[in-house]
């Protein structure tokens, strides 16, 4: 290969491409290969993640379906199961019917009334906290857990939505003993018998309401789209900054073949 002419030695100044041809920026064009290379693993990654390859067909959770078909005790509730209608077997632990407050039913504000259900023939004791009933008011749903407590006892078969845990939320200084989150974990420290206990995560909304209270308002969850746009965004982002590798390279060449040219015109100048 023919040694490049050193500038001061030649008649006319050098082109871009001869420029390009450098040792130096074709190095610095295998590295931009290598980073642009990196962002495209990147984008298709991220468009892999994009699109639901199985998602679960229209309507799926309005089929009742075994609680254990769906969530494991201890385990977290997947996404596609948000508010799924499910249905277990158990008994009602007498003492551990609690109110939990700031709970609306459409526009109306009032109380949930919550049991531990404690679910037939787990191979170890293992309870699920449901959501039994709506009350327009304390009164309402204090008279409902006297009622509940003294009718608790005989097997139950119970129907509802399952539902993540809305997380623990400290009780006002006021009232220690008020709950206004839907929580199992909170829950679980005011149960009783809980020695060795397995808990579910999520919890239930019954969709029949027991000890005189309302129908809680808990609607089919919307359909989700199978394509999660967000992960189609940062694809395209990945494709671009690949995309800007290549510009990057072809702009610094070109901006020291630029100045190659002013130095040779500038020479040429003097020397005129």
């Amino acid at each position: 290969m023919t040694a490049p002419v050193p500038p001061a030695l030649q008649e006319f100044p050098p082109t871009l491409r001869e420029v390009m041809l450098r040792g130096r920026w074709i190095a610095m064009l295998l590295l931009c290969l290598v980073v642009a290379g990196v962002f495209a693993w990147l984008g298709q990654w991220q468009l892999g993640r994009a699109v639901e390859s199985d998602p679960a067909p229209p309507g799926a959770t309005e089929e009742v379906v075994p609680l254990t078909s769906v969530v494991e005790p201890g385990a977290y509730l997947p996404a596609p199961s948000i508010g799924q209608k499910t249905t277990t077997r158990g008994t009602w632990v007498p003492d551990d019917f609690l109110i939990v407050g700031s709970r609306f039913n459409g526009a109306d504000e009032g109380y949930w009334v919550t049991g531990q259900l404690r679910i037939a023939d787990a191979r170890t004791p293992t309870s699920i906290a449901v959501a039994i009933g709506w009350a327009p008011d304390e009164g309402t749903a204090r008279a409902a857990v006297d009622r509940l407590s003294r009718e608790a006892g005989a097997v139950v078969d119970v129907t509802g939505r399952l539902i993540p845990d809305e997380g623990a939320k400290a009780p006002p200084r006021a009232d220690p003993q008020r709950m206004d989150r839907m929580s199992p974990a909170m829950l679980l420290g005011r149960w009783h018998d809980t020695e060795r206990l397995s808990v579910y995560r999520p919890f239930l909304t019954a969709a029949e309401p027991l000890g005189g209270l309302t129908r809680i308002d808990s609607p089919a969850p919307i359909e989700q789209s199978p394509v999660n746009w967000l992960n189609v965004f940062y694809a395209v982002e990945w494709a671009v900054f690949a995309g800007f590798a290549f510009y990057l390279w072809y702009r610094l060449a070109r901006d020291a073949w630029e100045r190659e040219v002013e130095e040779f015109e500038e020479r040429g100048a003097a020397a005129g």
